[in-house]
């Protein structure tokens, strides 16, 4: 595993859609290094999501955790097909450190995705975990959470001093 390097606001690549990933293709060495090196480079900045676009590759891929018993989850293809509610939320980004918003999310939704071993899947979510999805998606298609923020939000936060 490797961390891999983060791309960061203003570089072009996040806002491209991403493509899927063949289902042949999921199963291949050089796909699964690359969800073990998403996890590891989410779990190195302390991210509870991480889009592949965020590393620079623009496949359909995305790991969350949300540092519960459960472990990282990896959704590739996740294609979000139902959702309920709203939550005003705080949100950040590792593509966009230290800066953080108000933005309004889906309180739940329902997305299906392949997991890492081919298998096709749903998952309900509430609360973080569909903000995280809703989060992620949105990068996969190309979207970025400042774009969506409620105006007057946006703030910096100076980074601590290791």
């Amino acid at each position: 595993m490797a961390i891999r390097n983060l791309r960061y606001q203003g570089d072009d690549i996040l806002k491209k859609k991403s493509k899927e990933v063949p289902e042949e293709d999921i199963s291949t060495e050089k796909i699964q290094t690359l969800i073990d090196d998403m996890i590891e480079t989410m779990h190195k900045y302390n991210g509870v999501g991480l889009a592949a676009v965020q590393v620079g590759v623009l496949k359909r891929i995305v790991v969350i955790d949300l540092y519960d018993d459960k472990g990282p989850i990896v959704l590739i293809n996740p294609v979000i097909i139902k959702t309920k509610g709203e939550q005003e939320v705080e949100e950040g980004c590792l593509s966009f450190p230290n800066e953080f918003a108000k933005i309004i999310r889906p309180a739940e939704v329902v997305a299906e995705y392949t997991d890492r071993d081919g298998r096709r899947m749903q998952v309900k979510a509430k609360e973080l975990l569909a903000q995280a999805i809703s989060h992620e998606v949105d990068h996969l298609n190309g979207e970025v959470f400042v774009d969506k923020i409620i105006p007057g939000t946006l703030e910096y936060v100076e980074p601590e001093e290791n």
